[in-house]
């Protein structure tokens, strides 16, 4: 049987990015490190995707293949990735150099060790504009002022001269998604863009990068642990697990009516603002899967605690397919639960958010 497409046209034709059947495998002395298994999803221009899952989930790696970052690796990449109807993959390294940060851009997790400690932050805005554009040395540090300016860096005309540690970690992180925006690239990915910063901080980030993709009309990737950002940023989700994408959909329907157990298992270990302080977190049991010797069947299925419900040991020996799920068109999960959304409101919302169940 074939499965189901990750898009939500099913084949993904009209979406700007459109990543078919990706696979990023890393061969080493013991065996295959499969990073990227079979990963499908397509994007929209102005609409924001987000990626989540834990460590090691595949993420980052995914990402980096977009930007063609693997390049020189051993790296074994095959697929899709179709960026405004051209095949990323099919590209050189020159070919691809000069689409890296014209049109498809990214905004690192740790901005002081990605900016160089020993140019300008000006500089280094101002040479990610020249690389892709014949101007003048004045020319491009005007526009480097002008981009430092438009993501609410005080008194930019002069701050382009001081050199990245002596930005805070918030205007670091701005100074990155000025770099990121300033060739005006379609798709824009942000690892982990608000890592390490404060809340109040995080929030400011969170609507400067919301207040330029309605600017630029750029397609947005947001590669993230936090699934508060994933509900304040993201019109779609995509729930990754070794190196596979387990479940994927409208951001409300996955908030609400997730249909996978570990989908479940990230949202259990979320704490409610709003209801009881003191009510317990609940973990996901055990650790991350290694991608060099994955579990048989569902890669979840020793950490899940909803195994049993499934006939014939299927979830140890059977890799469910990606298929659409029991509510909403697009919502699409990796499960062989025959009934997830009645074992989630009856069971898994009765332990974690009790408040809920009573209300519906």
């Amino acid at each position: 049987m074939t499965e189901f497409s990750l898009t939500k046209s099913g084949s993904g034709e009209d979406a700007f990015l459109s990543v078919r059947d990706l696979k990023v495998h890393f061969p080493t002395q013991d065996g295959i490190v499969k990073a990227t298994d079979g990963l499908s999803f397509s994007l929209e221009r102005g609409k924001t995707l987000g990626i989540v899952g834990e460590s090691g989930s595949g993420k980052s790696v995914s990402s980096s293949a977009i930007l063609g970052l693997h390049s020189g690796s051993n790296a074994k990449i095959s697929g899709e990735i179709i960026l405004d109807g051209e095949d990323l993959l099919s590209l050189s390294e020159e070919e691809m150099r000069q689409r890296r940060g014209k049109d498809v851009a990214m905004i690192f997790q740790d901005p002081l060790s990605a900016m160089h400690p020993y140019y300008t932050v000006g500089n280094q805005i101002a040479e990610a504009y020249r690389v892709h554009n014949d101007v003048t040395k004045a020319a491009a540090k005007a526009r480097a002022v002008e981009m430092l300016a438009r993501v609410g860096i005080p008194q930019p005309d002069r701050r382009v001269d001081d050199y990245p540690h002596q930005f805070s970690g918030g205007m670091r992180q701005r100074a990155m998604i000025a770099m990121g925006l300033i060739n005006d690239p379609g798709l824009l990915i942000a690892d982990e863009p608000t890592t390490a910063l404060d809340v109040t901080v995080q929030a400011q980030i969170l609507d400067l990068l919301q207040d330029l993709q309605r600017e630029f009309n750029s397609a947005v990737i947001i590669i993230t642990h936090d699934l508060g950002v994933v509900a304040e940023m993201a019109d779609d989700v995509l729930v990754m697990y070794a190196g596979r994408a387990v479940e994927y959909g409208p951001c409300k329907e996955i908030l609400t009516h997730p249909e996978m157990p570990y989908t479940w298992g990230l949202l259990s270990s979320v704490p409610e603002v709003t209801g009881d302080t003191d009510a317990p977190l609940i973990p996901i049991p055990g650790n991350p899967p290694s991608l060099l010797n994955p579990p048989s069947g569902c890669a979840f299925h020793p950490r899940c605690p909803h195994r049993d419900k499934v006939a014939d040991d299927l979830c140890k020996t059977e890799l469910p397919e990606l298929l659409p799920g029991g509510r909403g068109p697009g919502h699409t999960k990796r499960c062989h639960l025959a009934n997830p959304d009645e074992i989630y409101q009856t069971e898994v919302l009765a332990e974690i958010a009790p408040d809920l169940v009573k209300e519906s």
